[in-house]
């Protein structure tokens, strides 16, 4: 039984404690419904005020029978209560209502499909880049895990599939969603909700069987990435480049490490010269690549005078904090 269902079976119980004095005040007594219910509450809460009117034997006897199925009643309700906050019940539960607040203002984040090993990788990288995100996680034996990420992992129990659950988590006022839920056939259809709810948010999709990769970039994924390829490369790399994979773990594990991060250039530095705007100086980053809005190309160490155009964005190694003036620089020039 979930706590929930105990908790509104206590209440149940407490109700029909409530009903069957009223009821038997008023068959036994001839009792008003107002006083029978009055003369029915006082008695199971013990507050010891005097009776409505007159007792009869048998309204006696019925009111020792109150009092101890009331108090029985009660004991069990206090009993369940305390047990639940000792369990953590409780305080999950109202975990839960607050976390559900907090993604209820989640605009411009990014919805996670999936909590296996793989989705909190993911939840990892978002949390150490402080990038605002929700999880979406199917089986709830998996929530012990998501929660020893932190009191700032955000998630839901549900379906992904399901577009409520998307809804839930405010998928339509989401810049992206990840699905590396371990079928492609769940990552298909999550992908096509997602995009009915939100036209414009970037998808960025798991693929298990290399064959299902077309028909994921049909389907509309901005991208899709092979676990299995990638890993194949990184073998590959640790055999080739050992150092330059070291550097790049560095990067990614350690949270107060600099990331590989992308800034798009603002309409009041199209026109200027990459130069002006002395990031290094007043940024503390060096820009070694950018993607050319215009071919969609990517130039490698860019010179100083190259001019920027719309649609450019400008990739550098940067913390937080140099990333955010990075991107004031980039909109503000």
């Amino acid at each position: 039984m979930t706590p929930r269902e105990r908790l509104l079976q206590i209440v149940i119980l407490l109700i029909g404690v409530i009903a069957f004095g009223t009821l038997g005040y008023q068959l036994i007594e001839a009792w008003s419904a107002f006083d029978a219910l009055y003369m029915t509450v006082i008695t199971v809460a013990s507050v010891g005020f005097m009776e409505v009117h007159p007792l009869s034997p048998a309204g006696r006897a019925f009111t020792m029978v109150l009092i101890v199925v009331g108090l029985g009643t009660v004991a069990y309700g206090l009993g369940t209560i305390t047990a639940f906050w000792v369990e953590g019940d409780l305080s999950h539960i109202w975990e839960k209502r607050l976390m559900e607040r907090r993604i209820a203002t989640l605009r411009g984040h990014v919805v996670v499909c999936g909590g296996g090993e793989t989705g909190r990788a993911i939840a990892r990288e978002l949390l150490a880049t402080r990038t605002p995100f929700v999880l979406i996680e199917l089986d709830p034996a998996e929530e012990g895990a998501l929660r020893k990420l932190g009191n700032d992992l955000l998630y839901l129990l549900g379906d992904a599939t399901d577009p409520d659950v998307l809804r839930a988590a405010h998928v339509e006022t989401a810049r992206g969603l990840i699905t590396c839920m371990p079928s492609d056939k769940d990552n298909l259809f999550t992908m096509l909700t997602a995009r009915e709810l939100n036209a414009g948010v970037r998808i960025v999709s798991r693929v298990g069987a290399e064959e299902s990769r077309p028909k994921l970039l049909r389907a509309g994924a901005d991208a899709v990435v092979s676990s299995k390829t990638i890993g194949a490369l990184r073998l590959a790399s640790e055999m080739l480049r050992p150092h330059v994979v070291s550097v790049l773990d560095a990067m990614l594990r350690e949270p107060s490490a600099v990331r590989v991060e992308e800034v798009p250039v603002g309409a009041a530095t199209i026109g200027r010269a990459l130069g002006e705007l002395r990031l290094q100086e007043r940024a503390g980053v060096i820009v070694f690549a950018m993607r050319a809005g215009a071919d969609r190309q990517h130039v490698f160490n860019p010179p100083p005078d190259r001019t920027l155009q719309a649609g450019d964005v400008l990739i550098a190694c940067a913390d937080h904090q140099q990333l955010e003036a990075m991107r004031r620089i980039a909109a503000e020039g």
